[in-house]
């Protein structure tokens, strides 16, 4: 009797364990199917994922699923495209500016051929009545021994009509005047030559410092000071009433040596001699150049310039 008791209570835990074991994997596969379910979709809803956090204190703002961070590698790559495209729109500009000049200086060849002038371009022009045979013409100042050459001997007020009649000579008293300026002796004879005429012109004697710039050109054209000549020789013809001729010095000046020292001052200098004759467009176009060419200067030392020239002209 008591072995049928025994047997009947085995047989009544066995079913009650298994169904305890049955029930422990079952909890388990649960908490890790929710587990799963909390890896692949973070932030589900609490009515079907238990939340593994503290929900009493506010949690950080996540962002929302599906949109793209900001990376420094995808900052870079902006910069790279804005600057590329930048540096397309300033090539494309100077290419503009390129051909513009290029244009300009071929109207300016033909203008000088069409005036019958055989001289080439960037030698300097023959002294204001001076023959084909190079002898002195009628009326020339001698220049006193420390000053040595000669200089062309043009009344005050600059060049004479073609058809008013030949003056004899200068007056006396400019004859003194010019005498009076002495030639500087450094040693270097270029230097010499280039100052003497930056004296002449500093004096209001721009005929003559026509000459003697011109001179200094053509004995000295690879010295240091050869871009101050040009400018200044255009400066002197610009003081004396004839911008066509000024702004053939300043052309060259710039296209000779874009790096000289006064090549930029030359580009401004153009724009000016282009306004003097009326000609707004390649006024504009000399300092679209020179803007491009030369910004630090175009905020610097030529700045004021640079405004001034600006404010003549309308390169809207």
């Amino acid at each position: 009797m008591s072995g049928m008791v025994l047997a009947g209570l085995a047989a009544g835990l066995v079913p009650t364990q298994a169904a305890a074991q049955d029930d422990s994997r079952l909890r388990k596969l649960e908490a890790e199917i929710r587990a799963l379910q909390r890896a692949v979709f973070p932030g589900g809803d609490s009515r079907y994922f238990e939340p593994e956090v503290d929900t009493s204190r506010a949690q950080p703002q996540q962002p929302p699923v599906g949109t793209p961070s900001s990376t420094a590698l995808t900052d870079v790559l902006a910069r790279l495209e804005a600057i590329e495209a930048q540096l397309a729109r300033l090539t494309a500009r100077s290419e503009e500016n390129a051909n513009a000049i290029m244009q300009l200086n071929e109207e300016m060849e033909m203008m000088k051929n069409s005036s019958g002038s055989s001289i080439p371009s960037g030698s300097p022009l023959p002294p204001s009545g001076a023959t084909s045979s190079g002898s002195r013409p009628s009326g020339v100042i001698p220049v006193p021994e420390q000053g040595g050459g000669e200089l062309p001997a043009v009344a005050q007020g600059g060049s004479q009509p073609a058809n008013a009649p030949a003056q004899a000579g200068p007056s006396p008293e400019r004859v003194a005047a010019v005498k009076a300026i002495a030639k500087p002796s450094s040693g270097d004879a270029g230097e010499d030559e280039y100052v003497y005429g930056f004296r002449l012109w500093d004096a209001k004697f721009y005929p003559e410092a026509e000459q003697q710039l011109a001179l200094f050109l053509e004995k000295y054209p690879d010295h240091w000071r050869a871009s101050y000549g040009r400018n200044l020789l255009g400066r002197a013809y610009m003081d004396d009433g004839k911008p066509r001729e000024a702004a053939r010095y300043f052309l060259d000046n710039y296209q000779a040596d874009k790096s000289g020292a006064r090549a930029p001052d030359s580009l401004l200098y153009l724009a000016e001699a282009m306004t003097a004759l009326g000609d707004t467009s390649r006024a504009c176009i000399a300092l679209a150049e020179f803007g491009d060419t030369y910004p630090a200067l175009a905020t610097g030392r030529l700045q004021k310039e640079y405004e001034n020239n600006r404010a003549r002209v309308d390169c809207n």
